[in-house]
């Protein structure tokens, strides 16, 4: 959705340009402060932005929990983890 609406507005700003007598000139920097384009990502990359790492949902579990999220602080992760929610 985004994308459709960055081209809808560079649709119209090239129009506006064109209908227009006088030329409009616009510094580089300004440009591309306007216009950012994204990085290609890998297959890898985006399956890892949707779905989270078994080491990592335990991490969340545990800091969503403030008892095991103290003394995770306080002894270690894994020991804090394994006295409240069981061996992992």
């Amino acid at each position: 959705m985004r994308s459709l609406l960055a081209l809808l507005i560079v649709t119209l700003a090239l129009a506006a340009l064109c209908c227009c007598e006088e030329a409009i000139k616009i510094k580089k920097e300004v440009a591309n402060a306007f216009v950012k384009r994204h990085k290609r990502s890998s297959l890898y990359e985006r399956y890892y932005e949707y779905y989270k790492s078994p080491m990592e949902q335990m991490h969340e579990r545990c800091e969503n929990y403030p008892p095991c999220d103290y003394l995770s602080d306080q002894i270690g992760f894994s020991m804090a983890y394994n006295r409240f929610f069981g061996r992992y």
